[in-house]
């Protein structure tokens, strides 16, 4: 039986940080946000749903998605950011459970790595949950800069997840990732250990 290790935490907590090092050490790694890219490329599922749903406009002019107009479009919104979701979650439920029954036909353990596990309710497809924590100063300055925002449209991004807050109380292993790149990997290590064992 396939132990599946889900793995979460807030937008710019440093996931990607926490997934490259496992796929260094050999383990397979499903990214949820990878595959949400490739279902809204051109001809994919998600690309040709969007499309009914919120027309031309979201298109840039070589046909594809123009995630910065769309986001701009939903966040703030309610509405359109409910309606958006619904339709995306469905089709991006579907695909991953498609990979992670075929990985489990391979793997002994593996992960998904999945932004909104919490908050679109994945907890029981895995055996345990790791967070990676981040307080949320550095969370803010880490999306600031990496997607040019200003302070309050970060916020504004922080705040329409689940609160680290209450994603710590329902993890099984906290990764802190507020220090240095080797303490992050000796935390990572040790949770490894701790698993094989188990």
């Amino acid at each position: 039986m396939a132990r599946i290790i889900g793995i979460t935490g807030g937008i710019a907590s440093g996931k990607s940080t926490v997934t490259e090092f496992l796929r260094q050490q050999g383990y397979q790694v499903i990214d949820a946000d990878q595959v949400v890219h490739e279902l809204q490329e051109p001809g994919g599922r998600l690309y040709q749903a969007l499309l009914s749903t919120f027309g031309p406009a979201i298109l840039q002019e070589d046909g594809r998605l123009d995630r910065p107009k769309l986001g701009a479009m939903i966040f703030g919104n309610p509405e359109l950011l409910a309606q958006s979701s619904q339709i995306q979650n469905q089709i991006i439920r579907e695909d991953l459970a498609g990979r992670r029954d075929l990985l489990a036909e391979t793997e002994d353990i593996f992960f998904m790595d999945l932004p909104l596990l919490f908050e679109l309710q994945y907890e029981d497809w895995f055996d345990q949950i790791w967070l990676v924590d981040v307080t949320v100063e550095t969370q803010l300055s880490r999306l600031m800069s990496r997607n040019a925002l200003s302070q309050e449209e970060a916020e504004k991004r922080i705040a329409a997840q689940l609160s680290l807050r209450e994603k710590r109380k329902r993890a099984d292993v906290l990764i802190d990732n507020n220090g240095s790149l080797e303490a992050t990997r000796q935390q990572i290590r040790d949770a490894l250990q701790k698993l094989e064992r188990r």
